[in-house]
């Protein structure tokens, strides 16, 4: 299986792109794993909250295939510990996906179809980030779930 971290525009500023390469490549050492960048929608400042969602939702939707597994990062969904995390990576990788996929959407978040869509809801913290910073922590969080699954020394408990 392989796991794909999907994020709503570009990266920036340029030093979370460099930390997002960095963990991709340590991610990519214990499974097949690529970041995909879902365009921002054009003049999007034009538009209301809502349809900004709406129209970053069909984008989303456009690219999945019944067969993904799709996890959104929402601060409404659930918590793990990190040793939590890496058991659940543990045990979807187990599973019959095509790929494993978590979304880091926006700044105003999901739209309800891509929330229907989605097979699970996952909070890094009951804080709030931007969705930028976002990516690099969870990026980091994905690294020390292979590292804790492969008994390596990154994770101290």
């Amino acid at each position: 299986m392989k796991i794909e971290a999907w994020f709503i525009g570009k990266t920036s500023p340029a030093y979370l792109q460099i930390g997002l390469d960095d963990f991709a490549g340590r991610i990519k050492k214990y499974v097949p794993f690529e970041t995909v960048i879902i365009p921002d929608i054009k003049d999007a400042g034009s538009y209301a909250a809502r349809d900004r969602l709406l129209k970053e939702g069909e984008k989303v939707l456009q690219k999945l295939i019944p067969q993904d597994y799709l996890i959104l990062l929402d601060e409404g969904g659930k918590e793990f510990s990190s040793v939590q995390f890496s058991q659940f990576i543990e045990k979807e990788l187990n599973k019959s996906y095509k790929k494993l996929i978590f979304l880091v959407g926006g700044s105003f978040g999901f739209s309800t179809e891509l929330q229907q869509r989605a097979n699970l809801k996952i909070s890094l913290s009951k804080m709030t980030f931007s969705h930028q910073m976002v990516r690099l922590f969870f990026l980091e969080q994905i690294y020390r779930g292979f590292t804790i699954l492969n008994n390596e020394p990154y994770h101290n408990v």
